[in-house]
């Protein structure tokens, strides 16, 4: 079916609305991995920064040796 002059512009002004909105959703999809890559790499820059502690204190022979509490049960336990 080919458009009639007089609902050319009508359909190209529904076709524009529609490309609008569209833009408009991949906007927000596009603001909404965004922020969240940016509280992925704030959670993998704290566990980088947590395994390096505790590498650390592994590796770290003046450390104190970590307290285990069935090592301080009485005997008769």
């Amino acid at each position: 079916m080919t458009p009639t002059p007089s609902s050319a512009p009508d359909d190209a002004v529904r076709r524009l609305t529609e490309l609008e909105i569209k833009a408009s959703f991949a906007e927000d999809l596009l603001d909404k991995l965004d922020q969240i890559v940016i509280r992925q790499q704030t959670q993998i820059n704290a566990l980088i920064s947590e395994v390096l502690y505790l590498c650390q204190q592994a590796s770290d022979p003046q450390a104190p040796a970590q307290r285990n509490l069935r090592d301080e049960l009485p005997p008769h336990y």
